[in-house]
């Protein structure tokens, strides 16, 4: 067959015999995809073989859950019924399983080609399956892919090594049909496929305009005969003084900020910004890197901690794609500001640009002031990121000048060899870094994508004098990053609680501020803030509506 010809009759098979597939068939397919170009000739694709009739079997059942999910997502009742009938998987019935993956230990040192991206370890392992499938193809024989899968499941099903994250299962064996010479999906009236390849020319340079962001400009400084008047309002309540305890502090400071006597928590909102990390790329999380995006969805189906917290307590919920490594459907209900597919990894490189922490710092800033402009004066910070405990520790041992070993901790849970892992990976990035000292440069080597559209978000929130909830560690490490720009912006902020986070209770003391609440919670999300919201209704209801001695007729301490 020539090449052409080999291209052409490629297919995406579901449907084979049950002849054996030839050890000599799968080598020389093997070999092909070995000769796929491979990013900075790491030669990470690493190759399993599946025969087992048992393993297959769980294989299917994981397809089958996702599968259901797939499904259940499909609105129109036409069409889900039509996906019901499609065949997408042959895993039991194809003699051999191949499950390609990517060894990202490479990525522990530098690697050429991977500055950009991470990614294109991943691409040249799909590089390297295109040539196998034209191998097989070109041998009479075939493959299907096998993409309806949790991949966090199906490596810990597999076994697979802790660097080692598997692109996908593949079907091989010799093919039943060459559906009519046609892709299946088409041939089954699914879709059919254009006819030819979509080709555009670029013509001249498109210079993206992004506003540079600006420092906030305050107001003049907070009113002192304000604060005497709520002082001395809530002294004269029906109470001995200080009897409320932290609700007192929490009524003068809300005071303050709304600069009323009789303030009110109107329209509150949450935002979570999500976002990916290339530190994570080293195995310093104990979830993959795809648990982001998936946790984005689980937001979006309301199956988070979050929704049901914001939901009980009537606070808008906002998701922010600030730089997760997928591509979400433009129409799905989120707030679009991806700067990329999360940062670069930080270990011998930059993770980001200057421009890109402005950028980033803009991004959130609008963020803030669309929220602002439906009536809403209190604003709660949440985020997702697997990854993003690592940056928050070392944005926090640079800008407070702490040792990083005193900021480190679980995270999603790393313990023994893979805690001490993270914290040599850390301690190895910092002593890497040979760039300037000052606060814009340490933001862009080591920050995150979410942390600096959170801390250009708590910025605009003190310009438009907005009530600021700070929920866990990583949103503290996001106010710290806005501190370092503007301090002013600490009157503003509601710390909701200590989280249980090895470095949050350290951060909170050289900040001097004292959280709400502490209640051994390490989840993020913004569940701190939803959590304590209600303190700030209470310290609210008590301002507004409590009797003061005089109007209660109590005669008040001698």
């Amino acid at each position: 067959m020539q090449l052409e010809e080999i291209l052409a009759a490629r297919r995406d098979t579901r449907h084979f015999t049950d002849e054996v597939v030839p050890d000599e068939v799968l080598e020389r397919a093997l070999r092909a995809g070995h000769m796929a170009p491979s990013v900075g000739l790491t030669d990470a694709t690493r190759y399993y073989v599946v025969k087992s009739k048992e393993v297959k079997q769980e294989i299917k059942k994981l397809f089958q859950k996702y599968n259901r999910k797939a499904a259940d997502q499909i609105e129109d009742e036409a069409q889900k019924t039509a996906y019901a009938v499609l065949k997408l998987e042959a895993i039991v019935d194809a003699p051999l399983g191949l499950v390609v993956c990517y060894d990202r230990s490479v990525l522990n040192s530098f690697t050429i080609g991977t500055v950009a991206s991470n990614d294109t370890i991943r691409f040249s392992a799909v590089c390297a399956v295109q040539n196998i499938w034209l191998s097989l193809t070109e041998q009479g024989y075939s493959m299907g892919w096998v993409s309806i899968l949790d991949y966090y499941e199906f490596k810990n099903l597999l076994g697979l090594p802790e660097d080692i994250e598997p692109l996908s299962y593949f079907c091989v064996g010799k093919p039943a049909t060459d559906y009519d010479k046609q892709p299946m999906l088409q041939q089954q009236g699914w879709k059919q496929k254009s006819a030819a390849p979509s080709v555009m020319e670029v013509e001249k340079v498109h210079l993206p305009v992004t506003p540079a962001f600006e420092p906030p400009h305050l107001h003049a400084p907070q009113n002192e005969l304000l604060a005497e008047r709520l002082q001395y309002i809530i002294d004269h309540k029906t109470k001995p003084t200080g009897a409320l305890g932290v609700l007192e502090d929490l009524a003068l400071q809300i005071g303050k900020v709304f600069n009323t006597t009789a303030p009110e928590v109107k329209h509150p909102h949450l935002v979570v910004f999500a976002a990916d990390h290339g530190i994570a790329q080293h195995g310093v999380s104990a979830y993959p890197q795809e648990v982001t995006s998936q946790m984005v969805k689980n937001f979006i189906e309301g199956g988070a901690a979050i929704n049901a917290f914001c939901q009980q307590h009537h606070i808008t919920l906002s998701i922010v794609d600030a730089g997760v490594n997928y591509d979400f459907p433009p129409n799905l209900p989120i707030l679009h500001h991806k700067m990329g597919r999360g940062t670069h990894s930080f270990l011998h490189g930059p993770a980001m640009t200057r421009n890109q922490v402005h950028t980033c710092l803009q991004k959130g800033s609008e963020v803030t002031t669309s929220i602002y402009q439906t009536g809403c004066n209190t604003i709660g910070f949440g985020e997702m990121g697997i990854g993003n405990t690592s940056t928050a520790a070392v944005l926090m041992s640079l800008l407070c000048h702490i040792p990083i070993e005193q900021c480190i901790g679980k995270g999603t849970g790393v313990v023994k060899e893979k805690l001490e892992k993270k914290q040599q990976l850390l301690k190895q990035a910092i002593e890497n870094y040979q760039g300037e000292q000052d606060s814009f440069a340490i933001l862009a080597h080591f920050g995150g994508f979410e942390i600096l559209q959170m801390a250009g978000a708590m910025l605009q929130a003190k310009r438009k004098d907005m009530l600021l909830l700070i929920d866990g560690f990583i949103s503290s490490v996001a106010f710290l990053c806005a501190y370092k720009i503007e301090p002013k912006v600490k009157e503003n902020a509601v710390f909701c609680h200590q989280s249980d986070e090895a470095g949050h209770r350290l951060l909170l003391q050289t900040l001097g501020v004292n959280p709400l609440l502490q209640l051994g919670m390490r989840l993020g999300e913004g569940t701190g803030c939803a959590v304590a919201f209600p303190l700030l209704k209470s310290a609210t209801a008590f301002l507004n509506e409590m009797a003061s001695f005089e109007r209660a007729g109590v005669s008040n301490k001698a």
